[in-house]
């Protein structure tokens, strides 16, 4: 059977809301209505005679055969976007969105900044941003880069590092004149804390070849980056707080260091983005222009 381009275009469709889950996802990202998104999985499935999406008022999921069909899909779509990527190489001057979604404390300690100056230079890449705490789905939102603080995942995704974040101990004026300073491991257990909802409360020192591995708690737990070091700025309790956000609170005299002979484990900072945007120009100059910044800024501070 002869494969028309009408089919081909209910092809991309279908694969784009296998991946963002619903037909209304789908319909957003690729700008028709959830009508039409209907229309062409109703007309794919009657050409080939066979049922893709079992759907239900709250979900879909994919049959047997859907998933086989899927895979086909997905790479005809993924070539499609490569190839309208390519085109963009041509062109003098970099055009276009790019959706970029990134934790709220790094987002405007770092990133914003970033943006600015990479916006500044690219004046016609215009840019969607998303400052959450939240780990966003990257394939549903159609997020072009998520800035985060983990390795990847999600093997449907590509990653590149773009800086190591170096995190150091903290603790307010206010909270050492009401409590001994800490000044081995095993001391730190008997300490308050605020807790970062979003990392381990186990803290990991080195000192020498020697690795200590201490398990803490608090009376306050915060999902957010920069309500935790607020905390901590309060006298509530110890914090791990990557350095380039504590060092101006240092400087400032509103946080105090502890155990500074000791190393404490990195936060290593990834851009992640979908298989189909990786030949993207506009895409590629962001990444390497954030990798750039970061460590100028980074370099700064040590």
């Amino acid at each position: 059977m002869d494969i028309s381009f009408e089919q081909l275009k209910s092809m991309v469709v279908f694969a784009q809301v296998v991946e963002h889950g619903s037909f209304s996802g789908a319909a957003k990202q690729i700008g028709l209505t959830r009508a039409v998104v209907s229309y062409h999985i109703k007309k794919l499935e009657a050409q080939l005679g066979i049922k893709l999406l079992n759907r239900s008022t709250r979900s879909l999921a994919l049959t047997d055969a859907g998933k086989d069909y899927y895979e086909r899909c997905r790479i005809i779509a993924e070539q499609a976007q490569a190839a309208q990527n390519q085109i963009e190489n041509y062109r003098n001057e970099p055009i276009g969105t790019l959706k970029i979604t990134c934790p709220v404390n790094v987002g405007l300690t770092m990133v914003v900044p970033a943006l600015s100056e990479f916006r500044h230079r690219y004046p016609k890449i215009e840019l969607d941003v998303i400052l959450t705490d939240d780990v966003v789905n990257i394939l549903q939102e159609g997020i072009d880069l998520a800035i985060r603080g983990a390795p990847l995942a999600d093997s449907n995704l590509q990653a590149t590092k773009l800086c190591t974040l170096n995190t150091c101990l903290c603790g307010a004026p206010s909270y050492f004149l009401k409590h001994s300073r800490p000044t081995s491991p095993t001391e730190l257990e008997q300490h308050d804390w605020v807790i970062y909802q979003l990392a381990s409360n186990v803290i990991d020192l080195k000192k020498g070849n020697r690795n200590f591995s201490i398990k803490v708690k608090g009376a306050i737990r915060a999902n957010n980056a920069t309500a935790r070091t607020a905390f901590v700025e309060s006298g509530h309790g110890l914090g791990r707080i990557p350095y380039y956000d504590a060092w101006p609170k240092i400087q400032a005299g509103t946080l105090e260091q502890v155990l500074t002979d000791y190393t404490f484990k990195d936060i290593h900072v990834y851009g992640v983005f979908p298989p189909g945007t990786a030949s993207s120009r506009k895409l590629r100059l962001l990444i390497d222009f954030l990798k750039d910044y970061f460590e100028k800024e980074l370099n700064k501070i040590f």
